[in-house]
């Protein structure tokens, strides 16, 4: 709870935010202080309600699913008696008639690049500043640094520069843009001298004149080629004179003078207020506040160290070059970003109502992160259309999405905006919206630009949504089982009928070991080949490497392809992954339990006692993963979903958590991660009074109580009790 809050109107608001939002969001934006607490006061008292209400119906729909269940325990679902069923409480709604999205003014990004999305959290500045800078990356660096090039034949990765992995690094962008830019005769792997460009023309031949774009000159010297493949951007620099410093700090090995390839990579970039954040009270939210409004304004700064050296990292600037023709280009220097808002679900003490409630969270976020966006209309530093991308998760159904329309229709108004300027995102990962997906774009069509699936919250809905039906599969084999691929061409299928190509994105989720490259490089073109113009990547490496997939395959002539195919079924999508025969041996269900038990206690122990909503955890054979809510949420569903089927007892959990919670602790010690948290605490020494135990705990043993099988009700709840 926030220490101080001062009334205005109706609202109580924490007197940390009302000074932000005075002193620093407001002035600027042509909206005065009494226009926006006067707005958010009347349009908050009047949404309140019916967010409520629209809460009150997902848990009226799932004890009409669990009482269904419970009454065909251990018989086999009949498909056709399911869907009638759930067509008659209104969970699966009518399929309308055919239409096409009619959203207008989007930027480029979103529209017609296909590349890769970064996600970062807000709250911090220097992973936020990285993040939209990712938009251009070194491809040398992305292999010299990464897994990609072995270390084998004197190639490993030594703190000196090795001259021989370097080669290899070489050898390999060389043979990437033997593909992607192709010479007309011979190879840029047989390139010996540096490039010429003389009277704004090339003196190498391309098999496709129009790949050249431009180039760029410093001390009347060739510094860059600029090159374009697939809508994406190829940036070869120089160094002639063997004196830069950024990829091999003892001089250019390449005879050709090539000091670097540059890729444009993260497309598009989601800066998270939501599940990779842990902002439980005004403290919190004012931090990711202010991050996004200088992320906006494009001041953002974050003091950096690098090899013993202080340094201020901020946005960076355009790209200039000199076009073919003489004209000069400009290129955005950062990814175009979006901004992931908190659901409905969650309240916030960040400003009170009128009968002391706590204000719904996700409307707060809608009118601060939309206020902050006016700063960039004038300069147009993220969005050249005038446009303000909000991501909105864990809605479920059609009228949670045309609710969203309304909160986002009632910022416009209040903050003087044209009606659709702020587009949304629908995170395709509740059950409820992946079965009527095309009911819930419709009632966002004049302002969609995004649809994307999420695995691991979907996998978690399901859970939760089914517990009744019996116990689930094991969570290693949810990829491969019927409703994962059905829900994944679902995705596809309903957003290319709607018209999404060339205008929104269709979305893929993330690659979440940031250390395996090789393999990331090898799995993740399954993406952009299922037609998917973005999918998330977790770091800006990652997105340098995921870039060349859509090198490599054209994305939207992908989509030209998917448009005839057959649409995945209802039927498969609905398909409960529950187990036919759930015989496993006690060496099998102990190896489950311990995995889940370590991916819950690696993540919320950081989660409540640092403070962390996204990091890198090492797992239970020490492969560090990305982890966030979602990928709690499946862990304790899974868990709570064995103990309720009886596959385990109470008394084993337990012991299994304080097993793990030992392993979690030698883990932390060790990372160099958390060296900033002096004051880690082991839950091992004192399982009672260690708060993140005990909140991990209670996540299993409770899990079926909570609202959608939601873990941020209980994380939220116990960090507050941390801070206090």
């Amino acid at each position: 709870m926030a220490k101080k809050y001062v009334s205005l109107g109706q609202l109580s608001i924490a007197s940390e935010l009302l000074t932000f939002v005075n002193k620093e969001l407001l002035p600027g934006t042509g909206i005065s202080k009494k226009e926006f607490w006067n707005g958010l006061d009347k349009c908050v008292h009047d949404l309140t309600p019916k967010n409520k209400n629209l809460l009150e119906l997902r848990e009226i729909l799932q004890k009409k699913i669990d009482i269904w269940h419970r009454d065909k325990r251990g018989k086999k679902i009949n498909d056709k008696k399911y869907l009638k069923f759930l067509k008659e409480i209104g969970y699966l709604k009518k399929e309308g008639k055919k239409f096409q999205i009619k959203t207008s003014n989007v930027d480029n990004e979103i529209s017609t690049i296909a590349g890769p999305q970064l996600v970062v959290p807000i709250m911090n500045a220097r992973y936020a500043l990285n993040a939209a800078n990712a938009r251009w990356g070194s491809l040398y660096n992305a292999l010299y640094g990464t897994d990609v090039i072995p270390e084998t034949n004197g190639a490993e990765r030594r703190k000196k520069y090795n001259y021989i992995r370097g080669e290899k690094v070489i050898k390999y962008a060389r043979e990437i843009l033997d593909l992607y830019i192709p010479l007309e005769k011979g190879s840029w792997k047989k390139l010996s001298k540096t490039p010429k460009v003389e009277n704004n023309k090339l003196n190498l031949k391309l098999k496709n004149p129009k790949q050249f774009l431009g180039y760029s000159k410093k001390s009347n010297k060739l510094n860059s080629l600029l090159f374009i493949n697939n809508n994406l951007h190829i940036d070869i620099t120089f160094d002639p004179d063997g004196i830069l410093e950024v990829f091999n700090p003892e001089g250019n090995q390449d005879k050709a003078a090539i000091h670097d390839v540059i890729l444009e990579s993260a497309i598009t970039t989601i800066m998270d207020h939501e599940d990779s954040v842990a902002a439980v009270d005004a403290e919190d939210k004012v931090l990711g506040y202010r991050n996004w409004l200088g992320l906006m304004k494009g001041d953002l700064q974050s003091e950096m160290q690098k090899k013993g050296k202080k340094f201020i990292r901020q946005l960076n600037s355009d790209r200039k070059y000199i076009s073919p023709n003489g004209n000069k280009i400009k290129l955005h220097g950062r990814a175009l970003m979006l901004n992931r808002n908190v659901g409905h679900l969650m309240t916030n003490s960040s400003i009170l109502l009128k009968d002391g409630s706590e204000i719904p969270e996700g409307i707060m976020d809608a009118f601060i992160t939309t206020a902050a966006c006016i700063h960039d209309f004038k300069k147009k530093g993220n969005s050249r259309t005038g446009s303000v991308y909000i991501v909105k998760p864990k809605m479920h159904g059609p009228d949670e999405v045309a609710f969203t329309d309304l909160v986002f229709e009632k910022v416009e108004k209040v903050l003087k905006l044209k009606k659709y300027t702020i587009k949304i995102g629908i995170m395709d990962e509740e059950r409820r919206t992946t079965v009527n997906l095309k009911e819930c774009i419709r009632a966002v069509k004049n302002r969609v630009v995004f649809i994307n699936t999420g695995f691991l919250d979907r996998t978690g809905d399901e859970m939760h949504t089914s517990m009744e039906a019996g116990p689930m599969i094991k969570k290693g084999d949810m990829k491969a089982s019927k409703w994962i691929a059905a829900y994944e061409n679902n995705n596809v299928d309903v957003g290319l009928a709607c018209g999404f190509s060339g205008i929104a994105q269709i979305g893929k989720g993330m690659w979440a070991a940031p250390d395996k490259m090789k393999d990331m490089v090898f799995q993740k073109i399954n993406h952009p080949k299922s037609g998917a113009n973005c999918a998330w990547v977790p770091s800006p490496t990652a997105a340098t490497l995921h870039a060349l997939h859509y090198h490599q395959v054209d994305v939207f002539s992908e989509q030209n392809k998917l448009k005839n195919r057959t649409s995945a079924k209802i039927s498969d999508i609905l398909t409960i992954p529950i187990a036919a025969r759930p015989d496993w041996s006690i060496k099998e269900i102990a190896k489950e339990l311990e995995n889940n038990a370590q991916g819950i206690l690696g993540y919320v122990v950081r989660w409540i006692d640092q403070g962390v909503g996204c990091s890198k955890v090492p797992d239970i054979n020490n492969v560090g993963l990305m982890e966030d809510r979602a990928t709690l949420r499946i862990s304790s569903q899974h868990i709570t979903n064995w103990l309720h089927h009886g596959v385990c007892s109470r008394e084993r959990v337990l012991k299994t958590m304080k097993k793990m919670a030992k392993v979690v602790d030698k883990q932390n010690i060790r990372d160099p991660a958390l060296k900033g948290y002096s004051s880690y605490r082991t839950m091992s020494d004192n399982y009672d009074k260690s708060v993140a135990f005990k909140a991990a705990c209670e996540l299993v043993f409770y899990g079926r109580n909570q609202p959608s099988g939601y873990t941020e009700p209980i994380l939220h709840f116990n960090r507050l009790l941390k801070k206090i």
